[in-house]
């Protein structure tokens, strides 16, 4: 068996080779061959490091160089081709999991996009809830739903945005109701789709967030090591802090090494309640 300091260290080594060569073909077997091990344990041993497979990190690596070279002037196929994804067919059926948005739209600052939102008072206060076609993108507390509105709009600032209404849009009331029945403690956090749009490592973070299990928590510094990057404690608290998605991306399950609560966008007095709630039902 591996030592874990070693583990680490070979995991991280082999992410940073991922990284600089995200547009080649890197199969399984070619990375366990590299690390010397069965591609089955490397495929667990990378996931548990680092929080997600060696596939899904290409994946992350390769969007963010499409990222870049569209934000350069590339055209949308020359980007997509440079990152080394095979077709333009590949890169879309990763945007919405990834980008949240086409890469056209990308370059585009997102203009063109429609999102819906959703404002109902909650046992947390005012909540906004936004979605796109592809998932919600925005899940906030604020002060006032006019307060609301104009974060989300500064979040958003070339898209279309319109209140949600019944026939346009059943799937973003339904989402809020499920939403609020678990603020309210009398269900567990719902399994919605997200529209995730951030940095590759930003959605490292959020992902493994994702992993995190209701009433579990993690410090900064294992959250950091968790998604390889031992040393980036304070760029992972970043990466919480800038997560637009309340709750559904649960950062509040992140506290600090020595037990202390930490800081949370939307306010230390939710963060507490949200924390006690899912204890409370994890041992009921």
């Amino acid at each position: 068996m591996i030592e874990p300091i070693r583990t680490t260290r070979l995991m991280q080594g082999l992410a940073a080779y991922i990284e600089r060569n995200a547009s080649e073909t890197l199969t399984l077997a070619h990375l366990a061959k590299r690390a010397h091990l069965s591609p089955g344990h490397l495929q667990r041993t990378f996931k548990s490091v680092l929080g997600v497979s060696p596939k899904m990190f290409q994946d992350a690596a390769r969007l963010r160089r499409m990222k870049g070279g569209l934000k350069a002037g590339k055209s949308v196929l020359d980007a997509i081709t440079d990152a080394g994804f095979e077709s333009t067919s590949r890169i879309y059926s990763h945007a919405p999991r990834n980008l949240g948005m086409t890469p056209s739209a990308y370059r585009r600052g997102g203009a063109g996009e429609n999102i819906a939102y959703a404002v109902r008072g909650t046992t947390m206060g005012p909540l906004l809830m936004a979605a796109t076609d592809r998932g919600v993108c925005f899940a906030q507390f604020g002060e006032s739903e006019a307060a609301l509105i104009r974060q989300l709009k500064n979040e958003f600032p070339n898209a279309s945005h319109a209140p949600s209404r019944m026939s346009d849009s059943r799937e973003l009331d339904e989402w809020v109701q499920a939403f609020e029945a678990h603020l309210s403690g009398d269900a567990p956090r719902p399994d919605l789709p997200l529209d995730l749009r951030g940095t590759a490592f930003q959605i490292r973070v959020w992902r493994f967030l994702l992993q995190v299990p209701e009433g579990g928590i993690v410090s900064y510094m294992e959250l950091a090591a968790g998604i390889g990057a031992p040393r980036a404690v304070r760029a992972a608290a970043s990466a919480c802090a800038a997560n637009r998605i309340a709750v559904l991306v649960p950062c509040h399950r992140v506290l600090r090494a020595d037990g202390g609560i930490g800081g949370y966008r939307w306010g230390l007095e939710r963060k507490r309640v949200l924390i006690d709630q899912e204890r409370a039902r994890r041992v009921s």
